[in-house]
């Protein structure tokens, strides 16, 4: 949300900034050039034990362990005399009582106009809930273990059973894969580790209470565990493709956009997205040009503001959406590092607490958050912001504190010819319509078996490999394989060198890429490749679906 603390020199808003400080759920330290502490918070004096007073006056090394003080000369000092900051520091401090407290701590050295350091600003994280949901997570792998040594002992009349477990066992392992090497993100800020943490701990939990209910023979709860898992799962997805969208390093399929249809095709989700207590106005504009971008990350880019704008308004508020055409000029595009032009501008302005000027300079920073913690991971913005760059676009914010805030993404305009396709939503799950073979190739064995096991729950018939070479074999022996479903990033050979290879000898092969990062192999510039159908890394079985009868129908209808 935009709210935000004022200005500290404001008399009548001094108690409560005495009182965030005091009171934050971190600790906060100000201290001078040389570690010496001239200023700490109550909230980590009640966790040391201890009074602000009896904090002050020392340094910070003084709180460590023998191995926080080693890391903080050898590390810690020297880069933040070097580079200005630190971040995510594991470090143990001690306690008055002789005990340890696990932190994690951030430290930002503040310059003067000389490039000197005049303070430095430590936030003080407890990492207490985070070390015991990292032993909770070996205890839960060695529960794993221990129900898969439980289920090879049961007899002979439970086979079908085991082979459903072993099957569920083979896709949690796989999404577990995926979110760990998403955790790794999360070191990057506090907050993000926090997001990650409450995610894996929704699948590990998910995942555990349903093997050992299997492993007990009562599944009766099991559909809803494993709803639990699959929710963190997919809630950690959309977390990476925020990731990308601000790195622009996420794959586009730009096509014609008719703005004002793609609004008003947004009613119903935002309705229900927004809640009653938020009023809901468009405004579209007459004569509304047509843009050309990826009308699914615009969907999401526009979902995203209309979140943030609900979130700035929590007593209720106005919302509007509106378009229009706009003509940048040259003054303002050069200020703007964008290209002056005629563009389609998608606006969306709250009545809620605004944002004063520092804030909005900083809004559209990674992981940059006024939200409280566990309420945000910064990326909202900064996704918005990514994408319109990457579509040849532009983001800018307006706000007044009090006021409200305007958001606006604009989008060059469309000069083609071609047609405005009509989006229509679809959740249906389309199957094979025959005999359909899906060649399968996948270097990752975990990742293959569950791809195979979509694709026949799909009705297809598959033919799994491990990498190009074989896949080429399997061309030359099965002339009746009807699609290739083949990953990018391979060792030998990439996924785009592969289809090529096939196609010489079978040019009207259907192909599906997937990948998690394409690493230009179907995307340049950020878009994907002309005729390329692409399905993005984790994916679920309707994507799926949808996407190989798309590519099976589109060499048909040639």
């Amino acid at each position: 949300m935009h709210e935000v603390a004022g200005d500290a020199n404001v008399p009548a808003e001094l108690d409560d900034l005495l009182d965030l400080f005091e009171n934050a759920p971190c600790g906060y330290i100000s201290a001078s050039p040389d570690g010496r502490i001239g200023r700490a918070n109550k909230t980590l004096a009640s966790w040391l034990g201890t009074s602000p007073e009896k904090i002050v006056g020392r340094r910070f090394i003084d709180f460590l362990t023998i191995p926080g003080k080693i890391y903080f000369e050898t590390h810690f000092a020297p880069l933040i005399t070097m580079q200005g900051v630190f971040n995510e520091v594991a470090l143990d401090m001690v306690k008055a009582d002789g005990s340890r407290l696990p932190t994690l701590v951030n430290a930002v050295a503040r310059r003067d106009e000389n490039g000197g350091v005049e303070f430095i600003r430590i936030t003080i994280f407890n990492a207490s809930d985070r070390r015991r949901y990292e032993q909770e997570l070996l205890d839960a792998r060695a529960a794993a273990r221990r129900a898969a040594d439980e289920l090879k002992e049961l007899n002979a009349t439970l086979e079908e059973r085991i082979a459903f477990a072993v099957q569920e066992k083979t896709a949690a392992e796989s999404a577990l894969h995926q979110a760990q090497k998403i955790e790794a993100l999360g070191h990057l800020t506090g907050g993000v580790a926090h997001d990650f943490n409450n995610m894996l701990a929704v699948v590990m939990g998910g995942l555990n209470m349903a093997q050992r209910r299997i492993a007990r023979g009562n599944i009766e709860d099991v559909p809803k565990l494993l709803a639990a898992a699959m929710d963190g799962a997919t809630r950690a997805a959309t977390l990476t493709q925020r990731l990308l969208a601000f790195s622009r390093q996420q794959p586009l399929s730009p096509e014609p956009v008719d703005a004002n249809k793609l609004v008003a095709n947004m009613a119903e989700i935002l309705n229900s997205t927004l809640g009653e207590i938020i009023e809901k106005e468009t405004v579209l504009a007459a004569g509304l040009w047509r843009t050309k971008a990826d009308a699914n990350q615009l969907e999401n880019a526009v979902l995203n503001l209309a979140v943030n704008a609900r979130d700035a308004m929590p007593e209720g508020g106005k919302l509007t959406i509106e378009t229009a055409n706009t003509h940048i000029d040259d003054a303002y595009a050069a200020q703007n590092e964008m290209a002056p032009g005629q563009y389609v501008m998608i606006a969306v302005t709250d009545t809620g607490t605004g944002m004063p000027p520092e804030i909005i300079k900083k809004a559209i920073d990674p992981f940059f958050t006024t939200k409280p913690v566990g309420k945000g991971t910064g990326l909202g913005l900064s996704q918005v912001f990514g994408f319109a760059k990457q579509s040849g676009g532009h983001f800018k914010i307006y706000s007044e504190v009090g006021l409200g805030t305007t958001m606006k993404i604009y989008l060059p305009r469309d000069y083609g010819t071609e047609e405005v396709s009509e989006r229509v939503r679809n959740d249906s799950l389309p199957h094979s319509r025959g005999n359909e073979v899906v060649l399968l190739v996948e270097d990752d064995a975990s990742v293959r078996e569950v791809h195979s096991r979509m694709l026949e729950e799909l009705k297809y018939q598959v033919i799994a490999v491990d990498g190009p070479v074989a896949a080429l074999e399997q061309l030359e022996q099965h002339a009746d394989i009807t699609l290739l479903f083949t990953d990018i990033v391979m060792a030998t050979m990439n996924g785009r060198k592969l289809a090529d290879q096939a196609r010489i000898k079978r040019p009207d092969l259907p192909v599906v890429f997937t990948t998690g990062y394409t690493r230009n192999a179907v995307v340049h510039n950020g878009v994907l490749d002309a005729g390329v159908v692409f399905l993005q890394k984790p994916t679920t079985l309707g994507d799926l679906a949808r996407k190989i009868r798309e590519a099976i129908d589109q060499y048909r209808s040639k």
